[in-house]
């Protein structure tokens, strides 16, 4: 199997345009990065946020869910951006698929340190575009819109 490559379009694209960001793994503890990085998220660029935790916490004035199967039809999720472990991620991907056509799933974006390359291609043959092993805050001045470059991380 050929490793994961980010696409540098589509790190620009998914930052560069609003959408609602389901953060899987986060809670409402403010010292997780989780946190941090999806109040940058929705107050820096705009996004909206779902909350997907086994807390079902409301975060940031948005109300969580345990699981994304629990996130109510009718609530369009563009991206799954997930803050949990590696040997956890591939779940996750999963149940992305399986909600992909009721939630208008579009991007899964795994975190910085969170690589499982089979789940990354099932998500692929899926459909879906994938960014893996990085963090938004990280690639959002790497790349701006119309800039023709951005940086390949993972």
């Amino acid at each position: 199997m050929t490793p994961h490559q980010n696409s540098p379009d589509v790190i620009r694209d998914l930052l560069h345009t609003p959408a609602t960001w389901a953060v899987v793994g986060l809670g409402d503890n403010p010292d997780r990065t989780a946190y941090s990085v999806s109040s940058w998220l929705h107050h820096e660029l705009g996004m909206k946020l779902v909350p997907v935790h086994p807390s079902g916490a409301t975060v940031h004035g948005a109300q969580g869910y345990p699981t994304l199967g629990d996130i109510p039809d009718g609530t369009v999720v563009q991206v799954v951006d997930c803050f949990v472990n590696s040997n956890r991620v591939g779940a996750v991907v999963d149940e992305a698929i399986a909600e992909r056509e009721r939630l208008g799933i579009e991007a899964l974006w795994l975190q910085l340190g969170v690589v499982d390359e089979d789940a990354a291609a099932r998500a692929e043959a899926a459909g879906l575009s994938v960014v893996m092993d990085t963090c938004p805050k990280i690639e959002y001045p790497r790349v701006q819109p119309g800039d023709g470059a951005g940086a390949v991380t993972g």
